[in-house]
């Protein structure tokens, strides 16, 4: 897998690129800086951006290594935008011609897939998916743990429903059923931090001081995965057999040195201090993140669960 490159698609983008579009007028959901922006007449876009936003940094860290290990996710395009018509309160580079430049940025490609069911009833919970058993329908219980415990891993904090969503990939019936229905993670945004009560961006997002201090285990009796509950969440704490812990630990022990090294690279981490809220914890070192990484692997890979 070519971490640095990312999922290569007809409508994915070279890294750093740099994109024109045009401004969007619509709100789009969550807090952190974004916005939606049009290239030519059928390519909207929404644009996440800032280099205060833990999400530019976390999201790509998050979508690259869950495509790379096979989980499925969104895909996150790290690059450079130049927006015609965007508010000037959006802080972004002006230039000449009412342009503005922002950079750092992100443009977000959803994975292919009809969305099931459609509006604000979709999406699963956490608990629901850890239960189902194989005969019922979903996958071995290897396989969800493993996602549980890669969560708790990267220290997804915002776990509601609607984070979660299933994708039909064979689409739709007449009927309304869901042909091939794929679960996966999305909005993956507030990660490589630690998890917090109200998400928040700074302590949850690409916080390097943070997650290098969140061990990957509570410290109690058997396999319990050190994810606190956010006030929105819905994955809490999840127990793990040693089936799930084996089946990640086989999955993050075949990723190489240059693969870490490039996970890192294309987050660009080293815009980010290490310590987000205090500015003189000063910018890290790719290999810092690397080697923050390589102690929760070796966590999950030296543990033995019942």
């Amino acid at each position: 897998m070519d971490v640095l490159a990312g999922p290569q698609r007809p409508d994915s983008f070279s890294r750093n690129a740099m994109v024109a579009c045009e401004y969007l007028d619509k709100k789009l959901a969550g807090l952190s800086p974004k916005f939606a922006c049009k290239r030519g007449e059928d390519d909207e876009i929404k644009v996440k951006y800032g280099g205060t936003n833990g999400e530019v940094y976390g999201e790509v860290l998050a979508t690259r290594l869950l495509w790379a290990l096979g989980f499925g996710a969104d895909a996150m395009y790290p690059v450079n935008v130049v927006c015609r018509g965007c508010p000037r309160e959006l802080g972004g580079i002006e230039r000449p011609g009412k342009e503005y430049r922002f950079d750092p940025a992100v443009i977000e490609r959803k994975m292919r897939g009809t969305e099931w069911p459609s509006g604000e009833d979709g999406g699963w919970a956490w608990d629901d998916v850890l239960r189902t058993e194989p005969r019922a329908g979903g996958a071995p219980k290897a396989h969800r743990e493993a996602l549980a415990l890669l969560a708790v891993m990267i220290q997804h904090t915002d776990t509601k429903a609607r984070q979660q969503r299933i994708l039909c990939l064979g689409g739709v019936s007449e009927s309304g059923v869901c042909n091939d229905p794929f679960l996966m993670v999305s909005d993956v945004g507030l990660t490589f931090g630690a998890a917090t009560f109200t998400n928040t961006n700074e302590a949850s997002g690409a916080n390097l001081k943070r997650w290098r201090e969140t061990p990957v285990w509570k410290d109690e009796p058997g396999c319990v995965g050190n994810l606190e509950k956010s006030l929105t969440g819905t994955l809490h704490k999840p127990v793990i057999s040693e089936a799930g812990r084996r089946f990640l630990a086989d999955l993050l022990t075949q990723f190489s040195d240059k693969q870490l090294h490039d996970l890192f690279d294309v987050a660009r981490v080293t815009l980010r201090v290490r310590e987000p809220g205090r500015a003189l914890s000063g910018f890290p070192a790719i290999d810092e993140w690397v080697s923050a990484f390589k102690a929760k692997r070796e966590e999950i890979a030296s543990k033995r669960c019942a």
